[in-house]
C-alpha cells in the first residue's frame, strides 16, 4: 500500500496537482470533461465523432489514477481483511477515520470508486467509505488552496459549506445502521507460524482475489462511465450559460454537471475559467458545488457495491446542494 500510493502520489498526482495550483488564473482545460487532449474535438464534427473522441480523452486523462485506485483498492482490501477492528462504534468517529484517509490520497471522484469497493469489501463501515469519497476530491489541500484563491471568498465558503454538508450531515443520515460486530473473523485466515516464502505466496494470492473483486465491477463500469459522460456533454449547447439566468437553468446545471466524470480539480478549474469569461454567478457557483464530488462512475460503483438508494440520495442532496448554491450566488448580485 506505501509503495503503490508513495509512486502514485509524489511522482504523479501532486506534481500534477502543484503544476494547476501554480498556473493559478492561467489554468487552461482543452477537453470538454479533461485538462488535455489525445483527439481534438471541434463543434463541427458529427455527435457520434465528438462523443468517441470525448471518450477516449477521458479514458487517456484517467489512465494513471485509475491505475493507481485498480492497485491500491485491492491492496486495501487485502490489508484490511486481516484486521479483527475495521470500524468503531460512533458513526462520526468512523466518520473521521474516512475523512482523514481520503484527504491525501489526492484522487478524483472517479478514482476514488474502485478504492472505495475495496474498503466497502474489506468491512470498513458505510460512513468510513462514503467520508473517504467526499473527501479524496473535495478536501484535498491544494484543491482548497486553488478555491480560495481562485474565487470570491464567500463563493470559496459555499463551496466548502457544501462539501461539509455532505459529510457530516448526508452521510450520518443515509448510512444504514451496521448490523456486522465490530470485532469480525478475518477475511484472510492468518496462521500462527509460517516461512517467508508461504507468507509471499498467500499474499499474493489474497492480492489477486482482491483484484479480482475490484476490477470485475469497476473496470466495465468505468468504460459505461466514459461514454455516458461523453454523450452528455457532448449535448449540451455551446451557448448554453449565456444569457438570463433562470431557476430552471440552474437546476440544469446542477443536473448536469453533479452527473459528468472529470478529474481532479477540474471543477476549479472550469468553473474559474468560465467565470473569467462573463458565466452568470449562479452558474458559476452551481457547477463549482456539483461539478467534481460524485460523478455516473462513482454513484454507479455505490449503487453496485453498497445500495442504488444510498446512490440516489447522494446524487440527489447534490443537485439540491448546488441549486442552493446558485440560488444564494443568484441574490448576492
Amino acid at each position: 500500500m506505501v509503495a503503490i500510493a508513495g509512486v502514485f502520489l509524489v511522482d504523479s498526482r501532486y506534481p500534477a496537482l502543484l503544476k494547476r495550483y501554480h498556473a493559478g488564473s492561467q489554468v487552461k482545460a482543452t477537453g470538454a470533461l479533461t485538462f488535455g487532449t489525445v483527439y481534438r474535438v471541434d463543434p463541427s464534427m458529427s455527435y457520434g465523432d465528438r462523443v468517441w473522441r470525448t471518450t477516449v480523452n477521458w479514458l487517456d486523462a484517467n489512465r494513471v489514477g485509475m491505475t493507481f485506485s485498480f492497485l491500491f483498492g485491492p491492496a486495501a482490501l487485502t490489508f484490511l481483511a486481516t484486521l479483527r477492528k475495521r470500524r468503531t462504534k460512533s458513526r462520526y468517529l468512523n466518520i473521521l477515520l474516512g475523512t482523514v484517509a481520503g484527504v491525501p490520497l489526492g484522487v478524483c471522484s472517479n478514482c476514488i470508486a474502485p478504492i472505495a469497493r475495496g474498503l466497502y469489501a474489506s468491512g470498513v463501515s458505510t460512513e468510513s467509505v462514503l467520508a473517504t469519497m467526499f473527501a479524496s476530491p473535495a478536501l484535498n489541500v491544494i484543491v482548497l488552496a486553488m478555491t480560495f484563491a481562485l474565487f470570491p471568498l464567500p463563493l470559496a465558503l459555499l463551496k466548502l459549506a457544501t462539501v461539509l454538508f455532505l459529510i457530516l450531515v448526508l452521510v450520518p443520515a443515509i448510512s444504514p445502521r451496521e448490523t456486522a460486530p465490530l470485532t469480525v473473523n478475518c477475511v484472510i485466515d492468518v496462521p500462527m507460524a509460517e516461512t517467508w516464502r508461504e507468507a509471499l505466496i498467500a499474499v499474493v494470492r489474497s492480492y489477486a482475489k482482491s483484484f479480482w473483486v475490484v476490477f470485475r465491477l469497476a473496470f466495465p463500469l468505468m468504460i459505461l462511465a466514459a461514454v455516458l459522460g461523453a454523450l452528455a456533454v457532448e449535448l449540451i449547447p455551446q451557448q448554453a450559460l449565456e444569457g438570463h439566468v433562470s431557476v430552471i437553468g440552474i437546476v440544469a446545471v446542477a443536473l448536469i454537471a453533479a452527473f459528468l466524470p472529470v478529474p481532479m480539480a477540474f471543477d476549479v478549474a472550469i468553473a474559474f475559467i468560465l467565470m473569467a469569461h462573463g458565466t452568470p454567478l449562479p452558474y458559476v457557483a452551481a457547477i463549482l458545488c456539483t461539478l467534481g464530488i460524485i460523478s455516473v462512475y462513482s454513484l454507479s460503483v455505490v449503487g453496485k457495491t453498497i445500495s442504488w438508494k444510498i446512490a440516489g440520495a447522494i446524487y440527489a442532496t447534490v443537485v439540491c446542494l448546488g441549486v442552493v448554491a446558485g440560488l444564494v450566488a443568484r441574490s448576492m448580485g
